[in-house]
C-alpha cells in the first residue's frame, strides 16, 4: 500500500540541500555493520559489473577485491562523493524533490542503498525508479539500522519499531511489479564474534532487504 500524507512527513521540513551542503567525512554505523555490509556484498554482487550506489557519500563499503566494470554514485554532497575512491561518475540529485533518476532503462546490475532509505519521502516512485534501470535478473539490496538524522526521516520510520521498518522496505518492494519476493536479513549481532560466543550483545544492528529484477 502508498504511504499515507502524513506518513511520508518529516520534523524538519526545510530543504533538504541545506541539510546537507556541509559534508560529513564519518560513518553512521559501527565497524560490525560495515563488515556485515561489506560480506553481503561479496556474496551478492560479481566482479566486473554495472553498480549504482544510491545515497552515497564518501565510502560505498565495497569489498576492496572487488573490481568493477563502473560504479556510479549518488548523493547530496558534492564534495563527500569526490572523496569517494570507488566511484567513477557520480551525480547530485534531491530525490524527494526529482524522483526521476538520470540513468538509462537496464544499465545496472545491482543498486545498492545504505542507511538512507528512511529519507525517502516518495519511496514507491523511487522504488519504480530502481526497477528501471536495473538489468533483468539485477539486484538490489537496501540496508539499514536503528541510526538516522531524525529530524530528516519520514514518520513511517520514525514512528516505527525495527521490524516495522524491514516491513516497510518489503512494501516498497512489493509495490512495484517485476520484484521478486523481497528477502529481509534482520537484526543480526554486530558484536564481535568472541563476544557473541558469550553470549553478549551489542553494536548496531544489521538490517537489509534483497530483491531482484524479474
Amino acid at each position: 500500500m502508498p504511504l499515507k500524507p502524513n506518513q511520508r512527513t518529516k520534523l524538519d521540513d526545510t530543504d533538504d540541500n541545506l541539510f546537507y551542503t556541509s559534508p560529513r567525512f564519518v560513518t553512521h554505523v559501527d565497524e560490525g555493520f560495515i563488515q556485515q555490509l561489506t560480506d553481503l556484498y561479496r556474496q551478492h554482487l560479481k566482479p566486473n559489473t554495472r553498480i549504482f550506489d544510491m545515497m552515497s557519500s564518501w565510502v560505498s563499503h565495497l569489498p576492496e577485491e572487488m573490481q568493477f566494470e563502473h560504479v556510479e554514485g549518488h548523493g547530496l554532497n558534492a564534495a563527500e562523493l569526490a572523496r569517494n575512491p570507488r566511484l567513477n561518475h557520480y551525480f547530485v540529485q534531491n530525490l524527494n524533490e526529482n524522483l526521476q533518476l538520470p540513468l538509462l532503462d537496464e544499465d545496472f546490475d545491482a543498486v545498492i542503498n545504505c542507511v538512507s532509505v528512511q529519507y525517502l519521502q516518495y519511496p514507491e516512485a523511487i522504488f519504480s525508479e530502481i526497477h528501471r534501470i536495473l538489468k533483468p535478473g539485477g539486484i538490489a539490496i537496501v540496508s539499514f539500522s536503528h541510526r538516522m538524522f531524525f529530524q530528516k526521516a519520514i514518520s513511517a520510520w520514525r514512528e516505527g519499531s525495527e521490524a516495522r521498518r524491514v516491513e516497510l522496505v518489503k512494501s516498497y518492494f512489493s509495490s512495484v511489479p517485476g520484484f521478486s519476493t523481497p528477502e529481509a536479513i534482520a537484526c543480526k549481532s554486530t558484536a564481535p564474534n568472541f563476544l557473541q560466543w558469550l553470549g553478549a550483545a551489542g553494536g548496531d544492528p544489521f538490517y537489509a532487504v534483497i530483491a531482484y529484477r524479474s
